[in-house]
């Protein structure tokens, strides 16, 4: 196709009425033969019904869409270049323009003459049938037919009739699918042509990247279904003071337990949330940030954005995933958490939160009363206002070593574990091992400044010396560390092993990789998990790794152990004190 920019034209036509000579036209094309003029605006009449063509002042013919006010003109240009339906060197041209139309070139078909009506004659009387029992009137189905499948061009042409919403509601239902991805202009550009082309082929469609009016219909019907069963509705939480777009096709109210509003999961959705709602200010919702993070509805993989005004937490695993907001206004926390299991549909429920988070209101002045509701008898130490916090697998005990942070500790579980922490919530990871004495070093992810670090006994201790042992014996139930006292009752293991002494002494589980201290605060060794095998021990008789044989692992691995000085015995409120200085938890996440 030959195609001509169209510098000026010269006369005007004296047959154009003066209205149409006023309106303006988006010349698309230009022929110089009147057949391939005629030929090229058929085709375009699939897509535009308007289209029409003139034979202007140079003796071409120009391809016009039209007519319409200059506003109109204007603002179709933009669209259908944008959607590549008409060239990029289209223009806006006008009526006075043009002289005689060549197409369309035929005038409309006058109407047919309804033939005479001819009078009813009389039926002949041998021809009347004998009065019977009618047969019953077959049921009429009156379910409207699915709209015929169009061709190409009639699918173009439907979809050129559509409202600027209703183009922009289809955007958005590819969107939902996860077809589309930019932005939602109305426009539908080789973004939005590609996305109808890849949902046509998912549904076994042709992919021509144009919808028919029943894929259209099917496409927004997938969408709207998916978004009934959601069950969105606006509530508004007197006690809590939110207004808010709830999914109440998925949860119910539970009960109250400030500083959160309970729903439960409806008819086994698998999904929760929670309102929250509490007075305070920039530190009470760093604090609640804090909080949230150790609750098990908010896994440990996942976003953490924090600003001074607001926070987002989202998170997943094998077991729920979750997306938690909130955010300080008028002295006052606001927010919600969607939680979900592993079954619910994804997409679905990131609508969810989009939805709650651009409905989230404030009620001013109005925040949960902090005695509203009533205790449950399962309250316990690892749950707060009714939910559960995260737990570690294991906790036992370790110790600084030296003034950078290292800590030593027990070998046993630690690499079968996804994540280690020192303290309450600081990550370590595992260094240097020795598994024949069952030692490990931990390295804190960030350089720490202990206030305290062991200082090693080398002498020979005295045999039958009182000992004790700091420990978290119960976890991670206590702050500080406990001390068990004992005894040393061997310098030896009992098959005669060189490195270790053998304690008498009642210690716990939690207690395992603590120091063994003597009177004045000394390292003599690490506490060892119970040995192995048939044999049962009594519950008294205990392993630890000598004070030699740790400082050989550390200078081993290019640390320098301290050295004890002799200073006596010390109050057991200061050993204890000492104790607790250098003595940490290390926990063990699956």
């Amino acid at each position: 196709m030959k195609r001509l920019f169209v510098i000026l034209f010269l006369t005007i036509a004296a047959t154009m009425p003066a209205k149409a000579q006023d309106q303006a036209f988006l010349q698309i094309e230009a022929h110089a033969s009147l057949q391939e003029a005629q030929d090229r605006a058929r085709a375009y009449s699939g897509v535009f019904p308007n289209i029409v063509a003139y034979r202007v002042a140079t003796g071409w013919y120009a391809l016009a869409i039209g007519p319409y006010s200059q506003d109109q003109a204007e603002t179709e240009i933009g669209r259908l270049r944008a959607e590549g339906l008409i060239p990029r060197d289209s223009f806006i041209g006008y009526g006075r323009d043009f002289r005689e139309q060549v197409w369309p070139t035929q005038a409309p078909r006058p109407a047919q003459a309804m033939p005479a009506q001819t009078p009813f004659a009389p039926i002949p009387a041998q021809q009347v049938m004998p009065a019977t029992d009618p047969e019953p009137a077959p049921a009429i189905d009156t379910t409207p037919p699915p709209p015929p499948e169009e061709t190409l061009a009639e699918a173009r042409r439907s979809e050129y009739g559509l409202s600027r919403d209703e183009r922009a509601q289809l955007q958005i239902a590819l969107q939902w699918q996860g077809y589309y991805n930019a932005g939602i202009d109305a426009a539908f550009g080789p973004g939005t042509r590609s996305a109808m082309a890849a949902w046509q082929t998912d549904r076994g469609y042709e992919a021509t990247g144009v919808l028919t009016t029943r894929q259209r219909a099917q496409l927004l019907d997938e969408y709207e279904t998916q978004i009934a069963s959601l069950g969105m509705r606006e509530i508004e939480e007197p006690e809590a003071g939110i207004r808010i777009d709830m999914p109440l096709g998925l949860v119910q109210f539970d009960r109250y337990e400030p500083p959160f509003v309970h729903y439960k999961s409806r008819d086994g959705s698998g999904v929760r949330a929670l309102l929250i709602s509490q007075r305070g200010d920039q530190g009470t919702l760093y604090g609640l940030y804090d909080i949230m993070q150790t609750l098990k509805i908010v896994p440990v993989e996942g976003e953490r954005n924090r600003t001074t005004r607001d926070f987002t937490l989202t998170g997943r695993n094998e077991r729920i995933a979750s997306h938690t907001y909130a955010t300080l206004t008028g002295g006052m926390i606001k927010g919600f958490a969607l939680i979900w299991e592993p079954q619910a549909d994804e997409k679905l429920m990131q609508r969810a939160v989009a939805m709650m988070r651009d409905s989230l209101d404030s009620v001013p002045n109005v925040a949960l009363d902090e005695t509203l509701g009533e205790a449950t008898e399962a309250q316990r130490a690892d749950m707060m206002s009714g939910l559960e916090i995260r737990t570690p697998e294991s906790t036992h005990t370790g110790f600084f070593v030296d003034g950078e942070g290292t800590v030593l500790t027990t070998l046993e579980g630690l690499s079968r574990c996804d994540r280690i922490t020192i303290g309450p919530d600081l990550n370590a990871s595992l260094g240097a091992t020795d598994p024949q004495l069952g030692l490990a070093l931990l390295q804190p992810s960030v350089r720490l400044a202990p206030v305290a670090y062991a200082a090693f006994q080398l002498a020979v201790p005295r045999l039958g010396a009182d000992i004790a042992v700091s420990g978290f014996s119960y976890g991670n139930v206590l702050d500080l560390p406990v001390l068990t006292f004992g005894t040393m009752a061997d310098l030896r293991g009992l098959n005669g092993e060189d490195s270790l002494n053998r304690l008498e002494i009642e210690a716990l589980e939690g207690d395992m990789g603590g120091p063994v201290l003597d009177a004045s605060g000394a390292v003599l060794g690490i506490l060892l998990p119970p040995p192995g095998g048939t044999r049962q021990l009594p519950e008294a008789v205990r392993y630890a790794a000598d004070a030699e044989a740790i400082a050989g692992f550390l200078t081993a691995n290019g640390i320098t152990p301290g050295a004890a000085q002799a200073n006596g015995a010390l109050p057991p409120a200061v050993l204890s004190r000492r104790a607790a200085d250098m003595t940490v938890p290390v926990s063990c996440w699956n």
